[in-house]
C-alpha cells in the first residue's frame, strides 16, 4: 500500500532528465524536473485554459477577459503573459491532436480531440493581433487599478 500511496502522490514528470543525486527526507531520490516547471503553467491553470478553449470556445482575447476577473489577485500583465504562453504552446502543438484515436468521452471537456472538433489546427504562433489586443487591455486594467488605489489612498489620508 505504501507504493500505491507514493505513486498516487508523486509529482507529474516526464523523467527526461536524470534523477538528482540528493535524497529527500524519505530516503528516495528526487526528479530534477516536473511537468509544471517544464510547461511554465500548473495543471490547475491548464484546466482553466482547456475548459475555456474547448467548452467556451474562447480565443486569446476572450480568455484574457474572463481569467483576469477569475484571477483578480494576479496583476493583469501577469495573467496576459500566462495566456500568451498557453496560446503560443497551443499553436505549436495543436496539429499533434488531430489524429483520431479511440476514446470514451464521459463529459463535455476532455483534453483529447474528437472527430467532431472542427477547429483549425494550424495557427500562427505569434497571434499578432490577439496578443497586441491583450497587451492593450492589460495596460488599461493596470492603469484603472493604479488610479483606484491612488483614490483609496487619498480618501484614507483625509479621514
Amino acid at each position: 500500500m505504501l507504493f500505491i500511496y507514493k505513486v498516487a502522490n508523486a509529482e507529474p514528470t516526464a523523467e527526461l532528465r536524470p534523477i538528482s543525486s540528493s535524497s529527500n527526507d524519505q530516503g528516495t531520490a528526487d526528479h530534477s524536473q516536473t511537468d509544471e516547471e517544464d510547461m511554465g503553467m500548473s495543471y490547475k491553470e491548464l484546466t482553466h485554459y482547456g475548459r475555456l478553449r474547448k467548452l467556451s470556445r474562447c480565443g486569446p482575447v476572450e480568455m484574457f477577459k474572463k481569467l483576469v476577473h477569475v484571477w483578480n489577485d494576479i496583476a493583469p500583465d501577469v495573467v496576459a503573459a500566462k495566456i500568451k504562453l498557453f496560446f503560443r504552446y497551443y499553436a505549436m502543438n495543436r496539429h499533434k491532436m488531430c489524429t483520431i484515436t479511440p476514446a470514451y468521452h464521459a463529459e463535455g471537456y476532455s483534453p483529447d480531440d474528437n472527430r467532431f472538433d472542427l477547429r483549425q489546427f494550424l495557427y500562427n504562433i505569434n497571434w499578432t493581433w490577439q496578443f497586441k489586443r491583450i497587451d492593450n487591455l492589460a495596460k488599461n486594467l493596470m492603469q484603472q487599478r493604479n488610479k483606484h488605489n491612488l483614490e483609496n489612498e487619498s480618501h484614507s489620508k483625509t479621514e
